[in-house]
């Protein structure tokens, strides 16, 4: 198509391809689109979740997703051919479990350091805003 669709019409351009979707919460999902509302909301299929940490990686099938569109950051069309290439020579594949418990292990540190860090600055007397920082702004639960 030449013609420009504003807003979520354009994803009418993706329908049947597979994407890469990348949600609020920092979960990367991987699925075929196969429809869309006003909102866009979106229905994948053959979704998997994909973690990906140093030069490993782990997925886990999820089957049909329906994805609320206010929780969509990032959407993108994967080339398979360029995918396939980088999965099987430059990354290792490790089991999903495995490696979600190394994503949240680092994830908690990270929290942790943030919250040492907001600490010493009111300590400082630097105010800070509990919206921007909030404790649980990263977590999956």
């Amino acid at each position: 198509m030449n013609e420009f669709l504003p807003g979520t019409a354009s994803l009418v351009e993706e329908i049947d391809k597979k994407l890469l979707v990348v949600l609020r919460d920092g979960r990367r999902l991987v699925g075929i689109l196969r429809t869309f509302d006003q909102f866009a909301n979106i229905v994948l299929e053959d979704t998997y979740e994909r973690i990906f940490m140093d030069d490993t990686y782990g997925e886990k099938a999820v089957g049909l997703y329906l994805i609320r569109g206010e929780n969509v950051v990032l959407l993108g069309e994967v080339d398979v051919d360029k995918e396939e290439e980088i999965l099987k020579t430059k990354l290792k594949k490790v089991p999903f479990p495995e490696i979600e418990k190394r994503y949240n292990d680092d994830l908690q540190a990270k929290e942790e350091q943030a919250k040492q860090k907001r600490k010493m600055l009111q300590e400082h007397g630097i105010a800070i805003d509990p919206f921007t920082f909030a404790d649980n702004l990263l977590s999956f639960e």
